[in-house]
């Protein structure tokens, strides 16, 4: 049997033992960057009970073509990332942490990553932090030319979970009309969604996404 892509990566780690963390966030790199580099940001929420999993793509990308191409075109890779993800949220919950303590933090490829799975899985995490990004797959972006063959239907229950989108109105990467749609979608199936649009920032991140970020997470910890 043939193994999906991105299945045997390296998994990075930073903060506390998983057991011993009041939340836990699996950090999801962007297109040709690297588990370690990822761990970079998650660090720079500055929250040191945070447990951080960061797993590396195979040729450190997730998929190869666009976030808006055809759903196809980027399979079985796409499915194969999102199976890596289920994977370890399935190991963190085996440890004992419950659902609404874990988080998923990702930048572009590793932001719709983080989008994507929410929305589509049964389990999802208690917040996402998705810097640069949007649910992935053709459909709603003005000038898209393919056929679209994104409903955007689905069919899951986000209540209880904080979603953060942060984006430039300018970036190359990311339209804003699919970042628009992604927060809608997300704020119809329930999720609580803060989505800022940064004038003129591009493809990066800035203080304010880090400070917002930190808020999100830190709220996933136990009440004391």
């Amino acid at each position: 049997m043939t193994s999906l892509p991105h299945s045997n990566g390296a998994i990075r780690r930073a903060g506390p033992p998983v057991e011993d963390a009041a939340a836990v966030a699996i950090v999801l790199h962007g297109r040709g960057a690297s588990a370690e580099s990822i761990l970079d940001l998650g660090l720079a929420f500055d929250l040191d009970d945070l447990a951080l999993l960061a797993p590396q793509a195979d040729g450190h990308t997730w998929y190869p073509f666009s976030f808006l191409a055809p759903l196809d075109h980027n399979e079985p890779y796409l499915t194969g990332a999102l199976a890596r993800i289920d994977h370890l949220f399935q190991e963190v919950l085996s440890r004992g942490i419950p659902a609404e303590r874990i988080a998923l933090i990702g930048f572009s490829q590793g932001a719709c990553l983080s989008l994507e799975y929410t929305a589509r899985s049964a389990h999802h995490p208690g917040a996402v932090v998705a810097l640069s990004g949007g649910l992935i797959g053709n459909g709603h972006v003005t000038g898209s030319a393919p056929p679209e063959d994104k409903t955007f239907d689905y069919e899951g229950d986000l209540s209880g979970c904080r979603v953060f989108l942060g984006c430039s109105d300018v970036d190359a990467h990311i339209p804003l009309a699919r970042v628009q749609r992604s927060a809608a979608v997300l704020s119809g199936l329930g999720a609580e969604v803060d989505a800022r649009i940064y004038p003129g920032m591009g493809h990066t991140v800035n203080a304010d996404e880090l400070t917002a970020g930190r808020a999100v997470l830190a709220a996933l910890r136990p009440s004391r």
